[in-house]
């Protein structure tokens, strides 16, 4: 993760404290299903600021570091964008084709970047070969991009982008094609990107400290946004501020009192914003993806042991604590309206009977009831944050208590993101972990959690080695778009058999707006060219 250097700056009053939620990508996933669109009919204020709320701080701009991709939209685009109902629509490109192996985009005429200069074919394909580059390092690229090596080229006088995989990937456009554009000025001094911004995007990191806020100022003459949106229609900011809000209670008092103009509320509070004539839009989300520490020397290494926990649990009644009230057991790994989702987990989750399998596997119980194996007591140290879901420590809890009645020790341990992140990528010090939510858009972009090397060569920080899996990625990836659906839920499958991973609960995320509207594309992500401050 890149640092950040603190740099204080004063920010203009904003004459209507404006705030939202970026769904901030977290170290485990980002994205989720369809978006919405907000609506209100009051009249619209001609400039002004709008304030944008995250949970956590922003510890480097770039837009391919570990947490750089929430803030991204704002001030960089991409060749292609996706709309709310979850197609995919122009950005920087007007014009795309691909195949299993291959694709193209032809660039707009007269994108320009913050710095004034013409974006060229060639630059786009630097930027895209510099976040490809295993050499750079750049997680949250890594986390975006295919597992498949590739390589990409530009005929400037054709305006045309060509992106030649090594081998076959289903989803080239909606990885590569979603991928921030950084400008050749930010290419050129890359760590200057930790605190400043080098795109094409509608509005300009212009301030900032180093917990929040961050300003962003709109750009002039910016006219290549999705479907060829522009930055200059009434009531379109002139300022954005991102703020950061850790409390959901704080966003919902926030909002009831007008001190906010939009935020992501996913959890209980949601109850009492019913009724106050606030702007709304739905997201799918995936509450509680939980992952397994399967590391040699580690107890979950054993998949009896994990199968007989997972079996264990009270599924609706985790969904119902993860939930805040009536919850549905998750259904994949990939919120409601993803590519490819159907309901994965019924079928193939272990059940109760699992736990029969834990003395034929050698665990048996000692006179205090607690589960050992070969003189050894089973101690697990389970982690959640609330950084990740307001509702994830009591998940975490109730799952505590399961196990401790099956006979287990569980060191029950609720951190900060950012310390529960060290353990997840660096120490290695966790058996379970309650992850953030939502889940990602596309079932590819799972596969560096669940196979490849781990940190720091790769992202699979559980040590997850599962061969069913990995046979079945490797046929979905032969076929193009949704035709390889049935093989990649194949894979889906055979990570919960075998128990490596359990996401908890089907939910949705409400983005609400005081006296602002505004679209949510898949994700999440407020869409800013789609911002519109009201009277």
């Amino acid at each position: 993760m890149n640092g950040m250097r603190r740099r204080t700056v004063s920010f203009p009053r904003a004459r209507s404290a404006a705030v939202a939620s970026a769904a901030v990508a977290s170290a485990v996933l980002a994205g989720c299903g369809g978006g919405d669109v907000s609506s209100t009919r009051t009249p619209v204020v001609v400039g002004g600021t709008v304030t944008i709320a995250t949970a956590s701080e922003t510890p480097s701009f770039h837009p391919y570091a570990q947490f750089g991709s929430a803030l991204a939209p704002y001030a960089y685009d991409s060749l292609v964008t996706m709309a709310p109902d979850g197609q995919v629509v122009s950005g920087l490109a007007e014009k795309w084709r691909a195949g299993a192996t291959s694709a193209s985009f032809t660039l707009r005429k007269g994108v320009t970047c913050s710095d004034g200069t013409i974006l060229t074919a060639s630059g786009v394909a630097r930027s895209l070969s510099y976040a490809g580059d295993p050499r750079n390092r750049l997680v949250g690229a890594r986390a975006a991009l295919p597992g498949v090596p590739f390589t990409s080229s530009a005929d400037d006088a054709a305006r045309t982008v060509s992106v030649r995989m090594a081998s076959p990937y289903s989803f080239i456009v909606r990885t590569i094609g979603l991928l921030p554009v950084v400008c050749p000025s930010g290419l050129a001094d890359p760590g200057a990107l930790d605190r400043s911004t080098q795109g094409t995007g509608p509005y300009v990191l212009s301030g900032y400290t180093s917990g929040g806020p961050y300003l962003f100022t709109r750009r002039k003459g910016y006219a290549w946004g999705p479907r060829g949106a522009t930055n200059a229609a009434a009531g379109q900011p002139e300022r954005i501020v991102v703020s950061v809000v850790p409390q959901e209670s704080t966003v919902a008092n926030l909002l009831l009192t007008g001190g906010v103009n939009i935020a992501t509320v996913t959890g209980p509070d949601r109850a009492r914003l019913t009724g106050h004539g606030l702007a709304t839009a739905q997201v799918p989300t995936v509450v509680g993806l939980t992952f397994f520490n399967e590391r040699s020397g580690r107890p979950l290494s054993d998949p009896v042991l994990r199968q007989a926990l997972v079996g264990a649990l009270d599924r609706k009644g985790l969904a119902n604590v993860a939930i805040g009230g009536d919850g549905t057991p998750a259904s994949h790994l990939t919120a409601a309206g993803s590519v490819c989702h159907t309901d994965v987990t019924a079928r193939n989750l272990p059940s109760h009977s699992a736990v029969a399998a834990l003395s034929a596997a050698g665990w048996t119980k000692n006179a205090r009831g607690r589960l050992v194996k070969q003189g050894r007591p089973l101690r697990l140290r389970l982690l959640s944050s609330a950084d990740f879901g307001s509702t994830l420590p009591s998940v975490a809890e109730l799952m505590a208590a399961t196990w401790q009645a099956l006979g287990a020790d569980v060191d029950l341990v609720s951190e900060s993101r950012n310390a529960v992140v060290q353990a997840m990528y660096q120490s290695g010090d966790f058996d379970v972990v309650v992850g953030s939510s939502p889940g990602p858009p596309l079932p590819a972009q799972l596969v560096p959690y669940f196979s490849g090397p781990p940190p720091s060569r790769g992202l699979n920080f559980a040590h997850v080695v599962n061969r069913a899996y990995d046979r079945y990625v490797a046929l979905a990836l032969r076929a193009p778009g949704t035709a390889s659906c049935a093989d990649w839920n194949r894979a889906a499958a055979a990570l919960f058999r075998s128990a490596d991973a359990l996401p908890v609960a089907d939910g949705t995320g409400t983005v609400y707006g005081y006296r602002t509207t505004f679209a949510v594309a898949p994700g999440g992500q407020i869409v800013p060219t789609s911002i519109r401050l009201h009277r």
